[in-house]
C-alpha cells in the first residue's frame, strides 16, 4: 500500500492546480489565512473524491436512485483510504439527540439497568421480587403452614368500568366468586360495578389449607392463579370466623333487572400478599414488566413519560406568559396573542364581555375583576349578544375563553400556527417525571442506589469517579452480568474526558453544544470504535476548547492514528501545529491571492521556510499586546447573585467603556453568565424580549446602555437563498442599481425582476436558488447544480441586462474584494461591501450560500451587518469565539476593528480562550477553576497581567507563559 497520499492538479474552487504530497498513517495539519482554500483542499477535494469513490462501489441498480456524483476538480489522487469527515456544521436540532446517546455511552447504561438493575416499588420502596412457580410454592408451605388462605387471580388493577361482559366470561369458565375493591362477591347473572369509579378486581382461584402433603393441589391452584393473573396472584389469610362472615347473598333484582352481588360483611381490611413470575411488590401488589433496553429509552413509548413524552420538559400556555404587563389595556396588546391573532370576532365577543360590567377594552387589565378576567381568558356558559358588522345582526354567543382557543390551535393549527404560538408558550419540568424523562417504573430501576436518570444528568467527570470500582458495589450476580457493558461505558466516558468535555451531562441537548463541542463528541464516538485505515478529516475540532484541554485533544488525534488512520486536521492552533507530523501552509493570501501551498513539512523543517503563518509560528510576527490598557468610562453593570446552571451566586462587574474578555475552562460558566443571564436581560430591557434569563437577584447600571447587540455563530441561514449579500443588505440596492440602467428601463424591469425570490426574473427550474435539492433515501440529502441555469439564479432575458459588462449573477460570484473596486463610485453599496473586508472577509463571494459558511465566518458576516449601522457610543456588543476559523493575521484584523467599536465608547465583551484574544484585552473576568460541577465561581476580575500572577486560574498559567514566550523572544 502507498506510504504516501499524492494529489495531483487540484483546482477545486481557488485551488490553482496543486500538486501535493504528504505521509499517510500521520496526523497532518493543514493551516493558511481564512479563505486560502484549506476547506477546498481537504473537504472539497480529497473528501468528496472518497465519497464519490464509495458511491461507486454501489450497484448499478443503487446508483440509478442517486445520479452520479459529480467529480472535483482535480487530476488525480493516489493512496486515498476509506474517508470520515467529522465537521462542525452538522449538529443535531432534535431535542431527543443527547451527549449520551450520540456517544451511545447512554445506550449501554439502558442494556446496564435492563439486565443489572435492581427493582424497587414506586409506592412503598420495597425491592420488587419474582419468582418461579416452584419458589412461589416452597414460600406459601413455609410462610403459612397449616393456615387457610384464599388464592387470587388479579385481572383488574386500578381501572374504571363495569365489567359486565368480564363477570359474564368468568362465569362461563366456571368461577363462582371474585373480590372486588377488597370484598369477597358471588358471581350474579348481569353482574356489574359502578363504571365510574376506579376497581380492583381479582378471582377467588381456590380455598384451601396450606399442608405439606398438599403440595399437588397447592401447585395446581397456583398454577391456576398465575395464568389468570398474567404472571401475578395474591393469597389473603382467613379464619373460621372469616369464612362464616363472608356468606354471600343476592340483593333483589333492580328496576333495570340488573343483579348486583352484595356482601353481608364489611369491606375485608385483611392486606393480600403478592406473589409473581414478573416484579411484584410484596407490598401493595404492583408490577413491572419485565425489564428490556427500551423500557429505559425517552425516544420509545415502552419508556418514555407519558405526559412529556420523552422530553422531560412540558410547554403550556400560561396567564404570565400571554399577560405578561396586566398595566395594559386589551387593546393596547395587555393580552399579547390577541394583538398579534387579530381576530375581530374575539375582540368583539371579549368587548361584549366587558360592557356587561360597564368596562372597555380600554380598561387596564389590573382594573378588571378577578371573575370576569378568569372568563375572558378560559371562557363561560353565559351568553352575550354580539354585533356582526358582516351580517348587520346580533348574535347570542358563548366565548370559548383565549386560553382554551391557544390550546386549541397547539394541537390543531398549522405549522405556521404552532410557530406563531412559541412564543406565548412556558416551557417549565414535567411535573410527572420531574425531568427524568421515563416512566415512574423505569425512574425505579437503580443501580448502586442510582436510577439511570441521576447518572444521566451526571457531568462526565464525577459519572467517571462513580464508576471506579463499581464492581465492588454490586451483588456476584450484577458483577457477572455488568462487567463487559461496564468497561465500554468507562471506555467511552474516558475518551470525552480525553477530549476535555469532562463538563458535559448525558442529558446534554446536542443542539445545545457549540460546533467544537459537537466535533470533539463525534471524534470521541470515531475513536471508539476502533476503526483501521480510515482517513479522518476534522475542521477545527480545538474550537472552544481552553489551552488546558488542547493537549489531551491532540493526544486523543495521536491515539487515533497510532490506530493506523490518517488524520487531517484543518487547523489555526499553534500547538496542534508544533505537535503534528506535518504541515501544509496554504496562501499566501485568501480567495483569489490563495490556492497555492506556500509551505509543507515537518513542524522542524517548515519553520526553515518563508510564509505568513511561519512568522508567526517563529514570532517574527506577533499580535502586539497595547502599552496602557484602556481605563473605560468610569461606569459599570453590575449583575448581582447570578445561579442558573452551575453558576454559584456569583456577581459580575462590568466596566462600560472597555474591551472586556470572559476566559475560563469549558464548562465553566461562562456562556450561562453572559448568554443565558446578561444577555436575556438587556434584551428584554431595551426590545421587549419574550426568553426570560436564567435565576439572578438584581442588576444595576442599565441606565449607562442603550443597545445592546449579540453577534453569534449560528448560520446566518439554513439554505443556499441565503447569502452575505442578502444577509447584510447591500443587495437591495445592487437590485436597485440595475433597475436603473437603461436597457431595464425599455424593458419595463424593476428591481424585484433582479431578486432570485421572486418570479419574473429568476430561474423557474430550481427557482432562483442556483441548485436542486435531491432527497437522499439512505443517505443525506444533496444540492446539485441546476441544469437550466447552471447555478446563475436567473433566467436569460434577465441575465442580459448589464452594469459594466457584468450581469446580476456575475456581480453576486464576485468576491468582496472585487466588488469593492467594481463599486467604486457607488459609495453606499461600497460603504455596506466594505465592512465586509473590515472584518476578514474579503476572500468571501457576495452570493456565496450560507450552507457553505463556517461558524466563524458566520458571525464575522453578522458583525459586519452591525458595523453597517450607525452605533450609539453607549452600545454593548457580546461575542462568542470570535477567532473560529480565523488565521493569527485575521485575528489581528478582527481585533483593529473591535478596538475601534471600543474606542467611540462601546463596550465590547467576549468569550474566549485564545490567548491572542485574551492579552490584548482591557479587563478579563475568569471563571472556574474547573468545569461542570466544580466551576461557576468568578475567580478573578482584572488585568491580564494581574490574571497571569493567579496560581488557581488555568487561564492565569497560560497567560503567563505566553508573556514569558514574548518577553524572550524580544
Amino acid at each position: 500500500m502507498d506510504e504516501q497520499i499524492e494529489i495531483f492538479g487540484a483546482r477545486e474552487h481557488n485551488l490553482k492546480n496543486i500538486d501535493i504530497s504528504f505521509p499517510r498513517n500521520k496526523l497532518v495539519v493543514i493551516t493558511g489565512v481564512s479563505g486560502s482554500g484549506k476547506s477546498s483542499l481537504a473537504f472539497d477535494t480529497i473528501y468528496a473524491e472518497g465519497q464519490r469513490r464509495y458511491m461507486e462501489s454501489f450497484s448499478a441498480y443503487a446508483r440509478s436512485f442517486i445520479g452520479e456524483m459529480e467529480r472535483p476538480d482535480v487530476d488525480k489522487i493516489n493512496g486515498l483510504s476509506p474517508v470520515i469527515a467529522i465537521e462542525q456544521k452538522t449538529t443535531s436540532r432534535n431535542p431527543r439527540s443527547t451527549v449520551g446517546t450520540t456517544t451511545e455511552i447512554y445506550d449501554f447504561f439502558r442494556l446496564l439497568f435492563a439486565r443489572a438493575g435492581t427493582a424497587f416499588s414506586y409506592i412503598s420502596g420495597e425491592k420488587m421480587i419474582k419468582q418461579s412457580e416452584d419458589q412461589i410454592i416452597d414460600q406459601l408451605i413455609d410462610k403459612f403452614e397449616a393456615k387457610k388462605l384464599i388464592l387470587l387471580a388479579p385481572v383488574v388493577k386500578g381501572r374504571k368500568g363495569h365489567y359486565r361482559e368480564l363477570f359474564l366470561q368468568l362465569r362461563k369458565m366456571g368461577y363462582s366468586k371474585v373480590r372486588i375493591d377488597g370484598q369477597i362477591r358471588e358471581l350474579a347473572p348481569k353482574m356489574q360495578v359502578d363504571r365510574y369509579k376506579i376497581h380492583d378486581i381479582e378471582i377467588v382461584i381456590d380455598r384451601l389449607i396450606i399442608e405439606a402433603g398438599q403440595r399437588h393441589r397447592i401447585s395446581q391452584s397456583v398454577k391456576t392463579a398465575l395464568k389468570e393473573g398474567k404472571g401475578m396472584m395474591a393469597v389473603l389469610e382467613y379464619t373460621e370466623s372469616d369464612e362464616k362472615e363472608s356468606l354471600l347473598r343476592v340483593s333483589d333484582p333492580l328496576p333495570d333487572g340488573r343483579i348486583v352481588s352484595n356482601p353481608i360483611n364489611s369491606r375485608d381490611t385483611t392486606t393480600p400478599v403478592f406473589f409473581s413470575k414478573l416484579l411484584v411488590c410484596p407490598t401493595s401488589g404492583i408490577s413491572y414488566d419485565e425489564p428490556a433496553p427500551n423500557m429505559f429509552s425517552f425516544n420509545s413509548p415502552y419508556g418514555a413519560c407519558p405526559q412529556c413524552d420523552g422530553l422531560g420538559i412540558i410547554q403550556e400556555i400560561t396567564e404570565e406568559s400571554i399577560m405578561p404587563d396586566k398595566s395594559l389595556s386589551i387593546s393596547r396588546g395587555g393580552i399579547a396573542p390577541l394583538g398579534e391573532y387579530r381576530d375581530v370576532w374575539a375582540f368583539k365577543q371579549i368587548e361584549a364581555i366587558l360592557k356587561s360590567e360597564k368596562l372597555s377594552l380600554s380598561t387596564p387589565l389590573s382594573k378588571i375583576p378577578e371573575d370576569l378576567l378568569k372568563q375572558i381568558l378560559y371562557g363561560s356558559d353565559r351568553s352575550h349578544k354580539v354585533y356582526s358588522d358582516r351580517f348587520k345582526r346580533s348574535y347570542d354567543t358563548k366565548f370559548e375563553g383565549v386560553i382554551p382557543f391557544l390550546k386549541r390551535v397547539q394541537e390543531e393549527g398549522t405549522d405556521k400556527s404552532k410557530n406563531w404560538l412559541q412564543d406565548y408558550l412556558k416551557t417549565s419540568v414535567c411535573p410527572t417525571c420531574e425531568g427524568g424523562r421515563l416512566k415512574k417504573e423505569s425512574l425505579h430501576f437503580k443501580i448502586d442506589g442510582k436510577n439511570i436518570h441521576e447518572l444521566a444528568i451526571m457531568d462526565m467527570g464525577h459519572l467517571y469517579t462513580w464508576l471506579e470500582n463499581l464492581e465492588d458495589r454490586l451483588e456476584d450476580r450484577q458483577v457477572i452480568i455488568a462487567e463487559n457493558i461496564l468497561k465500554e461505558i468507562r471506555k467511552r466516558v474516558g475518551l470525552l474526558l480525553n477530549i476535555g468535555l469532562s463538563y458535559l451531562t448525558q442529558d446534554r441537548p446536542l443542539r445545545t453544544l457549540s460546533g467544537g463541542e459537537a466535533q470533539r463528541i463525534r471524534l470521541a464516538t470515531q475513536i471508539g470504535t476502533q476503526l483501521v485505515g480510515v482517513l479522518y478529516i476534522l475542521d477545527e475540532p480545538s474550537i472552544g476548547l481552553h489551552a488546558r484541554d488542547n493537549f489531551r485533544l491532540i493526544q486523543s488525534l495521536k491515539d487515533l492514528r497510532d490506530l493506523g488512520n490518517s488524520i487531517i486536521v484543518v487547523e489555526h492552533d499553534k500547538d496542534m501545529m508544533l505537535e503534528s507530523d506535518y504541515i501544509l501552509d496554504i496562501g499566501k493570501g485568501a480567495g483569489v491571492h490563495g490556492g497555492k501551498v506556500v509551505a509543507h513539512g515537518s513542524p522542524q523543517n517548515i519553520l526553515g521556510q518563508t510564509s505568513l503563518t511561519v512568522d508567526y509560528l517563529k514570532n517574527v510576527k506577533q499580535i502586539e499586546i497595547p502599552k496602557e490598557r484602556r481605563e473605560g468610562n468610569g461606569q459599570q453593570i453590575i449583575l448581582k447573585g447570578a445561579q442558573g446552571n452551575n453558576l454559584k451566586n456569583v456577581t459580575l462587574t462590568l466596566p462600560l467603556g472597555k474591551m472586556v474578555c470572559i476566559t475560563g475552562v469549558s464548562g465553566s460558566g461562562k456562556s450561562t453568565l453572559i448568554h443565558d443571564t446578561l444577555f436575556p436581560i438587556l434584551n428584554q430591557k431595551f426590545y421587549r424580549s419574550k426568553r426570560s434569563p436564567l435565576a439572578y437577584q438584581e442588576i444595576e447600571g442599565l441606565e449607562h446602555v442603550d443597545k445592546v447587540i449579540e453577534v453569534d455563530q449560528s448560520p446566518i441561514g439554513r439554505t443556499p437563498r441565503s447569502n452575505p449579500a442578502t444577509y447584510v443588505g447591500f443587495f437591495t440596492d445592487i437590485r436597485a442599481l440595475f433597475a436603473q440602467l437603461p436597457e431595464a428601463k425599455i424593458r419595463g424591469y424593476k428591481p424585484g425582476r433582479f431578486s432570485f425570490n421572486v418570479k419574473g426574473g429568476r430561474c423557474e427550474e430550481c427557482q432562483g436558488g442556483g441548485m436542486k435539492l435531491i432527497e437522499m433515501d439512505f443517505l443525506p440529502d444533496v444540492y446539485v447544480e441546476c441544469e437550466v441555469c447552471k447555478g446563475k439564479r436567473y433566467n436569460r432575458e434577465t441575465l442580459e441586462v448589464r452594469f459594466k459588462s457584468k450581469s446580476i449573477a456575475d456581480v453576486l460570484n464576485m468576491t468582496v474584494d472585487e466588488a469593492i473596486g467594481f463599486f467604486e463610485n457607488q459609495p453606499i453599496i461600497k460603504r455596506k461591501i466594505q465592512t465586509l473586508q473590515d472584518v476578514g472577509l474579503g476572500y468571501i463571494r457576495l452570493g456565496q450560500s450560507s450552507t457553505t459558511l463556517s461558524g466563524g465566518e458566520a458571525q464575522r458576516v453578522k458583525l459586519s451587518t452591525e458595523l453597517s449601522r450607525k452605533d450609539t457610543g453607549k452600545t454593548v456588543y457580546i461575542l462568542d469565539e470570535p477567532t473560529t476559523g480565523l488565521h493569527f493575521e485575521d485575528i489581528r484584523i478582527l481585533l483593529g476593528v473591535l478596538n475601534k467599536l471600543v474606542e467611540k465608547g462601546n463596550t465590547v465583551l467576549i468569550i474566549e480562550h485564545n490567548l491572542d484574544v485574551i492579552k490584548v484585552s482591557d479587563h478579563i473576568v475568569d471563571l472556574g477553576p474547573e468545569g461542570g460541577q466544580n466551576g461557576g465561581n468568578i475567580i478573578f476580575e482584572g488585568s491580564p497581567e494581574d490574571l497571569a500572577k493567579v496560581p488557581e486560574s488555568y487561564t492565569g498559567k497560560f497567560l503567563k507563559m505566553e508573556f514569558e514566550y514574548i518577553v524572550k523572544d524580544m
